[in-house]
């Protein structure tokens, strides 16, 4: 990470009402906490006799710890920070420091049309074709060979490598000889800001309507979205889901690997679609649905963390 990090640096606004122990230590990388030397940061998620263990027998400068832990745990090589939640705090500053880091420019093999528009402080990796029209916000990030048509990103976005976005979609009619036409596709993709695509994502221009996918969502590895899909706020798509033509998904859902979303269903707000479901109807607010075809489990779910991938915590409906 190249510069020094003391406890309230790292820390910084996120949580106030940290508490450190042991000596002062600065650090300048990262590494987990069974492998972190004396110049690295390393968190603790554990809570119990396995995370007083790992923090005891960790050799990494600064520690970050449950508050649940404080008075339960020392290490006097290590100086140990408890606070409410140290991966989230973990997460939020390795991100800062790298974005801190990155330099930005424009490769020379990328392929960029006269009429695209690029913000401030762009990425484009080498091998990207930009199309004609196209919309890119402040800070977006645009890994090698991908693909961008008919189609406009948001600030602070990140697209990984082999991503195809704004080509047509799949629909046809036929003709009274049976032969397929297809179904002219006008609209675009509209991504919003903060979204994060992952290496070879498909998504399709909209045909009369745009494809959306709104702020904060993050798509996993090899997603594919239809046409006139609408995907909602701060969502999270695992690898391999599959989204159908005309589908609404509402805000802070998450789809688990390999599941399916058939076309012109509604998903509401807080829906967890468990791995390799094949959802076939409209689901409603909070559910959570496995199976195929996928049906309610709400009522089986029994683990807090299941919530908490929506966005909520368990119990609430």
């Amino acid at each position: 990470m190249g510069k020094e990090w003391d406890a309230s640096s790292i820390v910084s606004d996120l949580e106030r009402g940290y508490h450190t122990e042991g000596p002062q230590r600065a650090v300048t990388g990262v590494s987990s906490i069974l492998e972190a030397g004396e110049d690295d940061l390393a968190f603790c998620a554990w809570d119990d006799e396995k995370g007083i263990s790992s923090i005891s027998s960790s050799k990494a400068g600064i520690i970050l710890c449950k508050n649940t832990l404080r008075g339960k745990t020392t290490n006097s090589r290590s100086q140990l920070v408890f606070l409410d939640n140290p991966r989230f705090v973990f997460v939020h500053f390795v991100n800062r420091a790298r974005n801190m880091a990155v330099p930005r420019s424009i490769s020379s093999t990328a392929m960029i049309s006269q009429s695209a528009q690029l913000g401030d402080n762009c990425q484009v990796g080498p091998f990207v074709t930009i199309g004609d029209g196209c919309i890119i916000g402040n800070n977006a990030v645009i890994e090698d060979r991908v693909t961008l048509k008919n189609c406009s990103i948001g600030d602070n976005c990140v697209v990984q490598s082999g991503v195809a976005i704004g080509s047509e979609g799949f629909a046809y009619e036929r003709d009274p000889g049976g032969s397929l036409e297809r179904f002219p596709h006008l609209a675009g993709v509209v991504v919003g800001d903060e979204v994060e695509i992952s290496a070879n994502v498909s998504i399709a221009r909209g045909s009369l309507t745009d494809t959306l996918i709104g702020d904060g969502t993050k798509l996993d590895a090899l997603v594919h979205i239809a046409h006139n899909v609408s995907i909602g706020t701060r969502c999270q798509l695992a690898a391999g889901t599959i989204i159908g033509g005309s589908t609404r998904v509402g805000d802070s859902c998450w789809t688990g690997l390999n599941s399916t979303l058939k076309n012109t269903i509604k998903v509401g707000n807080r829906v967890l679609v468990a791995a390799g479901a094949c959802v076939i109807g409209d689901v409603a607010d909070d559910d959570v649905v496995a199976g195929v075809p996928a049906k309610s489990i709400k009522q089986k779910v029994t683990t807090g963390e299941l919530y908490l991938m929506t966005g909520r915590q368990s119990g609430q409906s």
